[in-house]
């Protein structure tokens, strides 16, 4: 088996960068695309993020129902405001349609005595025995950065983390996942999530 093709989604928004150096450490051959083709032959997608929900959505548009059509082909990992846009719905700045993959809002977390908004560094995540978690110990420190949070059910839940409410980390519905957290920046573990990821790819 060669090394897997993971098309990473440019539409605008996200470190692409780093997310490109994380998955070359976790052995796969990223690509930077918008093309449709380069997409369809790709054996994984990522749908980086930052900023908010809404333009997300917009820039995402042209690609929207190719993502959808594709997901259910091969493995598509959504990472910060990409996992956010799985859900079916965010509050952010009004109420905005997701991608649907995932039941579920994404909430602003509530004002909370002594508790900042943004959250913003290390936390823990406590995985469920999901492939994306293989050999990572519940308990284990990853990177955050976010205002929002998944508010979606157990069953759609393959990590949970608390910060001023317990929220899911990481979502996943068949071939579909997305992590809250920032693999890319959260030293050895997230690199072995990115590994994880790229050997569910066949």
């Amino acid at each position: 088996m060669g090394t897997s093709e993971i098309a990473v989604l440019d539409y605008g928004l996200g470190n692409l960068r780093s997310v490109v150096r994380g998955l070359e450490a976790a052995g796969a051959c990223p690509k930077i695309t918008n093309d449709p083709e380069i997409i369809q032959s790709a054996d994984g997608l990522l749908l980086p993020g930052v900023g908010a929900f809404a333009e997300g959505m917009s820039k995402l548009s042209p690609l929207i129902d190719l993502v959808k059509e594709e997901a259910t082909k091969k493995p598509l990992l959504g990472i910060c405001l990409g996992m956010q846009m799985l859900l079916e719905e965010s509050e952010e700045h009004g109420l905005h349609k997701g991608l649907g993959f995932v039941p579920g809002t994404v909430r602003l977390f509530p004002k909370k005595p002594g508790m900042k908004i943004p959250q913003m560094g290390w936390n823990t995540i406590s995985p469920s025995n999901h492939p994306l978690f293989e050999g990572i110990s519940d308990g284990t420190y990853v990177y955050f950065v976010h205002s929002y949070y998944a508010d979606t059910t157990p069953e759609f839940t393959i990590a949970k983390t608390d910060y001023i409410v317990p929220y899911a980390s990481a979502v996943g519905v068949g071939n579909v996942m997305g992590v809250q957290f920032h693999p890319e920046k959260s030293g050895d573990a997230g690199i072995r999530i990115l590994k994880n990821f790229v050997q569910m790819i066949a």
